[in-house]
């Protein structure tokens, strides 16, 4: 038998490019000549450096979310989870377990990660042992993760009370590195780690051959229950991440806290290239979403033509429209 070689060439026409995977980063080269133009001090380095800063939160879980939509599934508890894992972590800082300030801040991030990983776990189980479709899982566990923290703050809000914990805590959101911002850093440290293992391990390969076509996959050898569980156990852990730089930004939680943050997640995967219906997963093209998202509610506020009530309307049309241009780049 000859082997057959497969050259790839580089693309010589505007056709042969990835136009979903270019298209996000046009726009926000767009957004940010549209921003100057509404108010000149939109590009200062202070603004968007707050810009990027604010979108850390999002633009983490999308990153879980980013392999949750690749294996083919999807997850709309984040937002809840996200207020579930805070308040935990909260109270068991509050509970003074361990008397250096230090230490309990480290056990208390320990205890996010393990709370999200099993949160995420939950959903993953539920999904594919259960053999219920992930938006009806999700609903379901959105709605169990926000009963528990209304519970858990009996309608209030949940607040770290040692003050010096507090300071201790504040420099992971409000601090830098060589003037650069610790979230953004979270966000690209977080970002490069998903991408390596997404286009560089096999579970990566194995995450979009499940989500490009899952009897294949199956026939293939990969087991499509055990890979799409540990994406949604990736999910729960990006919503520890953003819990981690979250907290330290308020010191407080309530059963308010993540309320639509599914949406603008959900929004910033697929304004970033990756198909909702699976196969398909960009990490960079994640983050350029999750920054678009954040600078669109920026200019609305700096330009006053629309009020900034509407940011919400705004981010739900971005991802019908996304979902629209999507459409129409597969179907040529």
């Amino acid at each position: 038998m000859s082997a057959v070689v497969t050259e790839t060439k580089a693309p010589k026409t505007s056709r042969d490019w990835d136009m979903a995977a270019i298209a996000p980063f046009v726009a926000l080269a767009l957004l940010l000549v549209l921003g100057y133009f509404a108010n000149p001090n939109f590009v200062s380095l202070a603004n968007l450096t707050n810009v990027i800063t604010r979108s850390a939160f999002i633009a983490v879980i999308a990153l879980g979310a980013t392999y949750v939509i690749s294996a083919g599934g999807l997850d709309l508890s984040v937002g809840a989870m996200v207020a579930f894992v805070a308040s935990l972590m909260i109270l068991f800082m509050n509970s003074g377990v361990v008397a250096d300030p230090m230490l309990m801040l480290m056990a208390g991030m320990a205890v996010a990660l393990v709370l999200g990983a099993a949160c995420g776990l939950a959903n993953g189980l539920i999904t594919t042992l259960g053999r219920i479709e992930p938006f009806i899982a999700t609903l379901g566990t959105m709605g169990i993760y926000r009963g528990l923290t209304t519970w858990l703050s009996q309608g209030g809000a949940i607040t770290l009370k040692d003050r010096q914990l507090q300071q201790l805590y504040r420099p992971v959101y409000f601090g830098d590195v060589f003037g650069v911002p610790i979230p953004i850093i979270v966000i690209f440290v977080t970002a490069a780690l998903a991408a390596f293992v997404l286009y560089r391990t096999r579970y990566g390969r194995h995450v979009i051959a499940v989500g490009s076509n899952e009897e294949v996959a199956r026939y293939s050898g990969i087991s499509v229950n055990k890979v799409r569980t540990i994406a949604y156990v990736v999910q729960g852990l990006c919503v520890a991440v953003a819990v981690m730089i979250y907290v330290p930004r308020l010191g407080s939680t309530s059963a308010t806290t993540g309320i639509l943050w599914e949406l603008q997640a959900i929004t910033a995967v697929v304004v970033g290239g990756t198909a909702l219906r699976g196969g398909v997963g960009r990490i960079w093209g994640t983050i350029c979403g999750a920054f678009i998202l954040e600078i669109v509610g920026n200019i609305m506020i700096l330009s006053n033509f629309v009020s900034e009530y509407l940011i919400g309307a705004i981010q739900g049309a971005i991802i019908i429209i996304a979902m629209l241009v999507q459409r129409s780049l597969m179907r040529k």
